[in-house]
């Protein structure tokens, strides 16, 4: 009856000619009833019984027309959620002690191995990774301590300030003996709910000031005439670099504390420096927009290369195995470089939020994304995303993630970020799951 009311509709005023899909759609449904004997000669019906049953399928028609729009909007919906992630990415333990953001977090190479965090509160934290407890407290800064590196081999610490300097400090640590983890519910890396100030934790929530104090450094580096914003081991640990937003970069001795090179040629402030796991080789982030690889393996050349590829300031820039440097930009982009050919990225990865201190899974090769948005994200090398770390029931950060650091051997957790909300998170990431859903 809808096909006879609509045709009659159509001769009189013409309407269907403009909606060829419409009259696909009629045509249809004609089929369908008369295939199912339904069709009724139009001139038997009185009026009542036509207006009935045209109502009636005329809601059929409805109903079709709704049932094929929903068919086709979910194949675009699908489309997008290609890219979530249903790996485990699980919240295993927050370090809370410190009285301001933390800029930087590290996980220390030798045993007993143990979490490091430097903070704006001028103090850098050691925490057993286990227990969440506070181990040691380094206070010999007088200004924020913007990085902080552990030595290859021994238990020593590097630490980056903005009192000018970079203090090279002991510690000796005791594990206290591990507690059975709190079960901690999976949640899935796309949920989100919106904190508010109130549930930022409390500084004062895991005695940080009851633990071990270490006041004075074995050396401290003082040739920068500015905040020094980052430091790291050269490997085998006998020399350290540093990055200051006097626009230069420093490479010390570490026994005599004397200055080994300046390296200039930046011209903006620096943001962080990086050296390469198993060669003399340095890359230097700036303000510039660009990152700078400088060559120490030949004595007599100390050769540098200049990367120009963002459009914002360089916040890190990170290497990875092989010939393989990873750069995280304010302007919202991550992209992967290979020495061998500057001119271009081998990969660009492109966010919604600006990118801090990312940090890069060297086994495989998963690169950590730390946002100004609270959020991190996981992508590989090649810039496919892998995941994004759980914000639901009252997880994750509550204020920017200003950096992330795999531990890629630690049984229980395997990555860590830090952020302006004054804690540091430990995650069990579920790599062969991450890897699968790829």
């Amino acid at each position: 009856m809808c096909v006879i009311l609509l045709e009659a509709m159509a001769k009189k005023w013409k309407w269907l000619s403009p909606f060829p899909w419409l009259r696909r759609e009629i045509d249809t449904l004609n089929e369908r009833l008369a295939a199912e004997g339904q069709t009724i000669d139009g001139a038997e019906l009185s009026k009542g019984q036509l207006k009935t049953k045209a109502s009636h399928s005329t809601s059929q028609l409805s109903q079709k027309l709704k049932t094929t729009y929903k068919a086709s909007t979910s194949k675009i919906v699908s489309s997008f959620k290609t890219t979530t992630s249903r790996a485990i990415c699980q919240l295993v333990k927050e370090y809370v002690g410190h009285r301001d953001g933390i800029w930087d977090v590290s996980v220390a190479k030798t045993q007993p191995v143990v979490l490091g965090t430097a903070s704006a509160d001028h103090t850098a934290l050691l925490w057993s990774i286990e227990t969440g407890k506070c181990l040691v407290k380094y206070v010999g800064h007088v200004g924020s301590v913007n990085s902080i590196k552990f030595h290859p081999t021994e238990q020593v610490a590097l630490t980056a300030s903005g009192d000018q300097t970079a203090h090279i400090w002991r510690y000796i640590v005791q594990l206290p003996t591990p507690q059975p983890t709190a079960d901690c519910n999976q949640v899935s890396g796309e949920d989100e709910i919106e904190f508010s100030d109130k549930d930022e934790p409390d500084g004062d929530g895991d005695g940080s000031s009851d633990c071990p104090t270490i006041r004075v450094p074995l050396t401290s580096l003082k040739s920068h005439q500015g905040v020094v914003i980052a430091a790291d081991w050269l490997v085998g640990g006998k020399q350290a670099v540093t990055a200051s937003w006097d626009r230069t970069a420093n490479l010390y001795d570490v026994e005599t504390s004397e200055l080994v090179h300046s390296l200039t040629g930046h011209d903006q402030e620096l943001t962080h420096c990086c050296t390469h796991p198993t060669q003399r080789l340095v890359v230097t982030s700036s303000r510039d927009t660009t990152f700078r690889l400088w060559d120490f393996r030949d004595p007599s050349i100390h050769s540098v290369n200049v990367f120009q590829g963002h459009t914002d300031t360089v916040t890190s820039a990170v290497f990875t195995v092989g010939d393989n440097v990873v750069s995280g930009s304010d302007d919202r982009t991550v992209k992967v470089w290979d020495l061998k050919n500057m001119r271009s990225p081998i990969a660009t990865i492109r966010t919604d939020s600006a990118v801090n201190r990312i940090n890069v899974c060297v086994g495989q090769r998963i690169i950590a994304l730390p946002h100004d948005n609270r959020q991190v994200r996981l992508f590989d090398m090649s810039g496919v995303r892998l995941a994004r770390l759980p914000r639901s029931n009252r997880q994750g950060h509550r204020r920017m993630v200003c950096c992330s650091a795999w531990s890629e051997d630690h049984p229980i957790c395997n990555l860590f970020t830090c952020g302006f909300d004054r804690q540091a998170i430990g995650w069990n990431i579920n790599i062969p799951a991450l890897l699968q859903e790829k």
